[in-house]
């Protein structure tokens, strides 16, 4: 990193510059999404079930680099959350519509983020903006959905007989994907703290 890929921000804290290698990691977890949805497409959820491992594996890592090469950056602040919402959101809908998952699952993943996105825009415009604070809720739920697209990708890809796991899980997801929603509205609704995961 260069002299310029550094500047002091108002706390004291050292803010990165825009090329950094967790940047970098960020962005090709994004890439990985049309990649993702095409072998699925495709059929070929073996593979797309490594591509998913793949962008799990590169989130902990940017963040970990983010951390010691104390590269923090206001653009990594907002494209890592958008390239796990990215993938999630791609995953989910894809696996919908070639009958892996049930559809009704995939819209209500869908309608759960745009309904938190909505209130904290709409938060922004009348000059409210909340604080961005996962709530614990969110982040079970965001666990509970990683861990059900990994799953119906490795059983689906991989021709596996797991039971009810999958559905299961299917059932886990879908309570928690409630929860956490109502619990968001409740903060939106008294300006309390939200979060985007």
């Amino acid at each position: 990193m260069g002299v310029a890929d550094a500047a002091a921000s108002a706390d004291g804290r050292t803010e990165a510059g825009l090329f950094t290698l967790p940047n970098a990691i960020t962005l090709a977890r994004i890439c990985a999404v049309p990649a993702a949805v095409w072998l699925m497409l495709q059929d070929r959820l073996d593979l797309a079930f490594w591509v998913f491992v793949g962008a799990g594996v590169s989130d902990a890592v940017d963040g970990w680099l983010a951390r010691v090469r104390n590269a923090r950056s206001t653009l990594g602040a907002v494209l890592d959350p958008l390239a796990d919402k990215a993938l999630l959101v791609s995953v989910y809908v894809t696996l919908a519509a070639i009958h892996v998952l049930p559809s009704w699952l995939a819209i209500l993943v869908v309608f759960r983020d745009l309904l938190i996105v909505s209130g904290v825009l709409m938060l922004a415009v009348i000059g409210a903006p909340p604080r961005i604070r996962p709530l614990l809720i969110s982040k079970l739920n965001t666990a509970l959905q990683i861990g059900l697209a990994a799953l119906a990708l490795l059983v689906e890809g991989y021709d596996l007989e797991l039971g009810g796991l999958l559905a299961a899980m299917v059932w886990l997801v879908a309570a928690s994907t409630l929860v956490s929603g109502a619990a968001y509205v409740v903060s939106i609704a008294s300006r309390g703290e939200v979060g985007p995961r």
